[in-house]
């Protein structure tokens, strides 16, 4: 990570990796030098642990897939990821080592195929079964579980009955993910260890807490729904689509188009001049608010050492075949945030010995 081999011998306090430009951890300081202008022994233990806090926003949370690139383009690969509903999913790809499936899959994506994977229901607790996408998944990421990742991952959801915050370290990495993008109403809630767990966007939604309690040196916390001036420019009549397109007026699947047919899809998606925006526009609405909210929040309460948020705001919740767009500007925020990145790291990262 980070480009350090402690098989080098350092050769100046402003050594560089290659293609990052952050100093190396095992070069000496000034400070650090004798008389004779030796390195003073000094005890170094592996380098760092970096967390990288994956926040939720459904189609926005692509973006991570940029931020991800760019953060390794520059030689940083954070070895802690904590992530909550799209942020969990991205998370778990990238230490599963499928991040250049989801990003395929990602990219292929158009409006036909992302109704097509919307199996809607008018019965049970979700309008979306979710069946298609977690066979998806299992396709993907097959018998993974978390305990076996390489690095720690921390997947953020919430219990329905207490509303606690719940930490998701072990199990099978596509049920850990299903729950934790389990929204409200949408998706149905997932059972597991005895609770039933919701979307982690309620409680945490970008989970810095958990990358800080788990160890690491430095926290990198991406926000992918902080955008407010890209939201306030986003054309649109009186009455917005928050999905980015209108479901009803969309020709989709087979199951899509039978569902149009009953009286409640209609009037759960319907939208007009005299009824106003649809119960779907004005739920998921009412919880991106909440969301929000509660981020500004958390963030205030448990600041991140860096806080990178994508220019995103344009883009609707729904909108998963703006898939390049949205990993091109997230790639794109982390070059914005570089200066901020090298500087935290010169301060966190560059002086270190054992940590227990």
């Amino acid at each position: 990570m980070f480009g350090w081999d402690k098989s080098k011998t350092p050769q100046a306090a402003t050594t560089e990796i290659p293609g990052g430009g952050l100093p190396d951890p095992g070069a000496p300081r000034t400070s650090d030098l004798s008389n004779n202008g030796m390195p003073e022994p000094f005890k170094m233990s592996a380098p760092p642990r970096i967390g990288l806090a994956l926040g939720s926003g459904l189609a926005r949370g692509f973006a991570h897939l940029g931020v991800i690139r760019a953060l390794k383009r520059h030689g940083i690969e954070p070895t802690i990821i904590s992530g909550t509903s799209m942020g969990a999913l991205v998370g778990g790809a990238y230490l599963a080592n499928r991040l250049d499936q989801v990003e395929d899959w990602a990219c292929s994506l158009t409006k036909w195929r992302v109704m097509s994977l919307l199996d809607f229901q008018v019965r049970a607790s979700g309008l979306i079964g979710g069946h298609k996408l977690t066979r998806l998944m299992e396709q993907n990421f097959g018998d993974i579980r978390v305990e076996d990742l390489p690095n720690p991952f921390i997947a953020i959801t919430a219990d329905l009955v207490t509303g606690h915050e719940v930490w998701l370290r072990k199990g099978k990495l596509v049920d850990v993910m299903r729950a934790s993008f389990s929204l409200p109403g949408i998706f149905p809630p997932v059972f597991m260890n005895n609770r039933w767990l919701i979307d982690g966007a309620l409680v945490n939604p970008v989970p810095v807490s958990a990358c800080a309690a788990s160890g690491a040196r430095m926290t990198i916390a991406v926000n992918v729904s902080g955008d407010i001036i890209g939201k306030s420019k986003r054309p649109g009549d009186s009455i917005p689509t928050i999905a980015g397109f209108d479901l009803l007026n969309f020709e989709g699947s087979q199951e899509l188009e039978k569902a149009k047919k009953t009286g409640l899809v209609r009037r759960i998606f319907r939208r007009d001049a005299q009824s106003g925006p649809s119960i779907f526009g004005v739920m998921v609405s009412s919880l991106n608010i909440v969301q929000d909210r509660l981020a500004r929040s958390r963030l205030a309460g448990d600041p991140p050492d860096v806080l990178i948020v994508p220019r995103i705001g344009h883009i609707g919740l729904m909108e998963f075949h703006r898939a390049e767009e949205l990993i091109e500007e997230g790639e794109a925020a982390v070059e914005r945030a570089l200066p901020d990145i090298k500087a935290a790291y010169s301060v966190l990262c560059t002086n270190y010995a054992d940590e227990m």
